[in-house]
């Protein structure tokens, strides 16, 4: 988004920060067809950037919001649609999203978004609600959504809402993003997904093997993603965030990473980005 276009009365830039599944476990499924999780979420310094204008504005309008994604849709509008009913709130918003994570990566990005937007707006439409309010308000919208409005590093049950404060280490990354969008539903209710994965505890999964169940599907499914992984393996362990399509390796240090990064084929997207327990957001509503 062009910078210019942000009036000088917006609020921002507020970050909706990606996550990574630094594991992904399939343990179960209910009977409603939702599928029961055990993973680890860990937030990076790359980011999303929102800026809110509520200066004389009575509507919910979005500016930058990718073209694939109708207003009415985008996880920002629902939000703030959402809490103003739950509240009764009648004041409105521009909001403009400076869209940097790419969509359909497994980075968390609308949930992340959706995040921003009601820690934001609770503050400057004076609505005050506890965080645990929010989190319940935003599961409505989105597993992945509570994480975000909570912001630390967790361990995670449930659909992805179950939330335990974990450290995992916050090591530098390559994040690379391969040329094709992965459908979360289609991977979910591919018949060749395990779901029967036994539980663990935490400290078992943070000394143990870290995996996601869905990279076979994936990898089955979508040749550039597999191609990713075998390229990335060959410097380091590479995994699957989420269903993808994005896929990460861990490095000492950012040196290290960045000259992966300058090696990677040319039809890969690279980023190097660190590991954080703590939500840039967290650091930004302070």
């Amino acid at each position: 988004m062009n910078q210019a276009e942000i009036p000088a009365s917006a609020s921002g830039p507020w970050p909706a920060p990606a996550k990574l599944n630094l594991m992904l476990h399939v343990v179960g499924q209910r009977a409603d067809g939702y599928h029961e999780l055990q993973t680890v979420f860990q937030f990076l310094t790359l980011s999303d950037w929102l800026y809110f204008d509520v200066n004389g504005q009575s509507g919910i309008q979005l500016a930058g919001q990718p073209a694939a994604v109708p207003a009415a849709e985008d996880l920002c509008v629902r939000a703030a649609m959402l809490l103003r009913k739950a509240t009764g709130c009648s004041a409105g918003v521009m909001i403009y999203n400076d869209k940097r994570l790419p969509i359909g990566g497994g980075l968390g990005g609308g949930s992340s978004d959706a995040a921003t937007t009601l820690r934001v707006l609770n503050r400057l439409w004076g609505l005050d609600l506890p965080a645990a309010e929010l989190a319940r308000l935003g599961l409505a919208l989105g597993a992945d959504v509570p994480v975000f409005i909570h912001g630390e590093a967790a361990w995670a049950e449930g659909v992805g809402e179950i939330l335990t404060p974990v450290t995992p280490p916050e090591a530098w990354y390559l994040l690379l993003v391969p040329p094709v969008s992965v459908s979360t539903a289609a991977v979910f209710s591919d018949p060749g997904l395990t779901r029967d994965t036994p539980r663990t505890r935490i400290p078992d999964l943070l000394s143990g093997e870290l995996r996601n169940d869905c990279e076979a599907v994936v990898r089955r499914s979508y040749p550039e993603v597999d191609a990713a992984l075998d390229w990335l393996n060959s410097y380091s362990p590479a995994r699957l965030t989420g269903t993808g399509a994005c896929v990460f390796a861990a490095f000492d240090t950012e040196a290290d990473a960045q000259r992966v990064a300058a090696q990677r084929p040319a039809n890969l997207a690279g980023f190097v980005t660190r590991g954080t327990n703590r939500s840039p957001l967290l650091s930004a509503l302070e």
